[in-house]
């Protein structure tokens, strides 16, 4: 998949967030990459065989303070390279996205991993 098409996907996978959900992210990049970078080190150092599909770094909305206010924008990473690797099929890497970028906004929000599973998006 071609960049263009894959930013379309993430594009339609954000239009498809509830509206109240879109309203309430504030201050929120979602980037494209082709692979983890430095900002995913750490992470990555727990588990080496762990794949990546998206990274969120930020401050979590419930772990926000006053002291918080005019930081940089948190951000949601998408990894395409990744997704496409295990997700071949068009429709499944489709699906695949909009999972990831569930995920990860769900961490804006404060969700953590344990949560997440409970749900269905581990």
């Amino acid at each position: 998949m071609t960049r263009k098409e894959f930013e379309a996907r993430v594009r339609d996978a954000i239009d498809r967030i509830p509206a109240e959900f879109q309203a309430a992210m504030k201050n929120v990049a979602i980037l494209i990459e082709d692979w983890p970078g430095p900002e995913a080190e750490e992470l990555m150092e727990d588990d080496p065989d762990e794949v990546l599909y998206g990274f969120y770094q930020g401050v979590p909305l419930p772990e926000r303070t006053a002291d918080d206010s005019g930081m940089l924008p948190d951000v949601i990473y998408l990894y395409q390279r990744p997704l496409e690797a295990d997700f071949p099929d068009r429709a499944s890497l489709i699906r695949e996205i909009e999972i990831t970028l569930v995920h990860e906004i769900a961490h804006y929000f404060g969700f953590d991993e344990e949560i997440l599973a409970r749900y269905g998006y581990d």
